[in-house]
């Protein structure tokens, strides 16, 4: 495809993506055909049925595409652990931060007793290779010697979980819930000196386990 082509392409599968996000909301999944979101997203059938063939697919790539927000900039490289965190750390907020994260976890709940489907596409499109990133990360610092980490899978799931339980789960659940960027940023440091106390090998805090 010539880029003013691929340009188009693009243009149109946001729309489609903002429009099955809307309808779904709106009326939920089952409810939501491929043809309404066409007409909502005013793009064609044809158009929309070759980049989504079925709305399974068009889910998936809903929760692909809101996840990989996170993977934008380099990893951070293994040898401070509280700059990594940091990083990590700050793009995780961020991305929990965004509207259209709150709008699928909204859309899998209400839907989940009858489409058990769009939990996992969340959870294996979505969170699953996020977390394995962080994961991967914590590696690289357990084999760099700048932590000692037993069990890397409940490392990680602390971390995230500390900063998530503040800055994203009480928006679905307390009316008018907001965190300003500097709560979060606030949310992040703590999270960053409680997992660095508890791992740490060497630097301020370090843990002395044996």
């Amino acid at each position: 495809m010539t880029t003013y082509h691929q340009r188009i392409a693009q243009e149109k599968r946001a729309l489609i993506l903002a429009a099955a996000t809307a309808l779904f909301l709106e009326l939920g999944y089952d409810r939501t055909s491929l043809a309404r979101i066409a007409e909502r997203s005013g793009v064609s059938r044809a158009t929309l049925f070759k980049q989504f063939p079925t709305k399974a697919a068009l889910f998936d790539a809903m929760v692909t595409e809101s996840w990989s927000t996170a993977d934008e900039g380099d990893p951070p490289q293994a040898g401070d652990i509280v700059n990594g965190l940091s990083t990590i750390g700050r793009r995780y907020a961020e991305l929990l931060s965004h509207p259209r994260m709150t709008d699928l976890f909204r859309i899998v709940i209400a839907e989940l007793p009858r489409f058990p489907e769009l939990a996992n596409a969340q959870f294996s499109h979505g969170k699953l290779p996020y977390f394995e990133s962080v994961r991967g990360y914590l590696l690289a610092e357990h084999e760099a010697g700048t932590v000692r980490v037993e069990d890397v899978d409940l490392a990680a799931t602390q971390f995230l979980g500390m900063i998530a339980n503040y800055v994203f789960w009480p928006t679905l659940l307390v009316p008018g819930w907001e965190v300003s960027a500097e709560r979060a940023a606030q949310v992040v440091d703590e999270a960053v000196r409680t997992t660095t106390a508890r791992y740490a090998t060497t630097g301020p805090g370090a843990s002395t386990d044996d």
